[in-house]
């Protein structure tokens, strides 16, 4: 096994410029979230069809883990499809599989030109179990573009869309599936909460953080042609090539446990004398040079007795309730009139000691 233990951004950057955004993402890293849905309500995809755009169950975990558990989750209709290679970037060199080569449907013209569709609805062999042996494949009229009609005829039938779609189409993606008023499960860079089309929805709670991943790196999977040429990758003893990646989020839509369990808080006071940050311990809380609003450098320093206005990393998603805090807006450098609150001087963005901080989300205490 070879094996670069480094972790970096760069393998974003990189991935996004050249658009190799073939990243798979692993089977138990799927199965983890996916019980957060359930563990909350055990029937959130009972009855209901699935749509995996961008998911070959020729390497996508996604189609391997819905198909398998089609029966228990009580699955109605998955439907998986495929980009065409010619779709892809030429440096990948995708070639057929030996599962499309041996099949009586292999057209070569089409292998190349054409994205696949793959249909799990019933038991097709006859095992007594519906299962990913069952699934029925054939060619797209089209490559597998989810903009194409063909593919938004799909979404519109779908009940939920759920994949890691291709980051660099993150934003485009993410309109795709609002426009249908779908379920969603999706993975995308924490950088997205940013974002002008995403943050109003997660303003106004059409849209939060997944429960599995709140720190901390993920690893995926890529193709055998994938450059190896950036930080944090390793080749298993298959010659399965994978890279960990930074800062990924899953974005969603239907309810899961955390996001009602209250933050444990301290009052001002509190913070002030025993909090295990140095920036915080023994220092009063600090006002914006161009907002009405405190700066919190760490979410477990918001204090539980202030009655204004707050700034806290954006991380402070990840521990978010409802129930708890009310999200007022978005003070960042590159973003206009989406902090929530006016500015007294007239500059976007969280400034201190003339100093522009990092992003933040503006919040207020329930009912305050």
């Amino acid at each position: 096994m070879l094996y670069n233990g480094r972790v970096a951004n760069q393998n974003l950057g990189d991935a996004r410029k050249a658009k190799n955004d073939e990243f798979y993402t692993q089977y138990q890293d799927i199965e983890k979230e996916m019980n957060a849905y359930l563990d909350f309500d055990m029937d959130v995809f009972k009855n209901k069809s699935l749509l995996l755009p961008c998911d070959d169950p020729e390497w996508s975990n996604f189609t391997k883990y819905f198909a398998q558990n089609f029966e228990r989750l009580g699955l109605k209709k998955l439907v998986s499809t495929s980009y065409a290679p010619n779709s892809k970037p030429a440096s990948l060199n995708l070639q057929p599989s030996m599962f499309e080569l041996e099949s009586p449907q292999y057209d070569k013209s089409k292998s190349i030109l054409n994205g696949k569709i793959f249909t799990l609805t019933k038991n097709s062999n006859h095992d007594d179990r519906i299962d990913v042996d069952d699934l029925e494949w054939r060619y797209l009229q089209g490559d597998g573009d989810f903009r194409s009609e063909e593919i938004t005829q799909l979404r519109d039938e779908a009940d939920v869309i759920i994949t890691n779609p291709p980051f660099s189409l993150f934003r485009p993606f993410l309109s795709w599936i609002v426009q249908a008023s779908k379920e969603f499960v999706i993975i995308g860079n924490m950088n997205a909460i940013t974002y002008k089309e995403v943050f109003p929805l997660i303003r106004s709670n059409e849209l939060w953080l997944g429960q599995s991943i709140s720190s901390g790196d993920r690893e995926f999977r890529v193709p055998d042609s994938y450059p190896l040429d950036a930080a944090g990758w390793r080749v298993d003893d298959k010659g399965n090539k994978f890279i960990r990646v930074k800062g990924v989020r899953w974005f969603t839509n239907p309810d899961h446990g955390r996001r009602h369990q209250p933050l444990p808080l301290m009052t001002a006071a509190d913070n002030f004398r025993f909090s295990k940050h140095k920036e915080v311990q023994g220092i009063e809380y600090r006002t914006y040079d161009n907002y009405d609003a405190i700066e919190i450098p760490y979410t477990d320093a918001i204090p539980s007795d202030f009655k204004g206005y707050m700034g806290v990393p954006i991380s402070f998603l990840d521990k978010y309730s409802p129930e708890q805090f009310d999200i007022v807006g978005l003070a960042a450098g590159n973003i206009r009139g989406l902090a929530g609150i006016p500015t007294k001087t007239g500059k976007d963005g969280p400034y201190l000691d003339g100093k522009l901080k990092y992003g933040r989300i503006m919040i207020k205490h329930k009912g305050t």
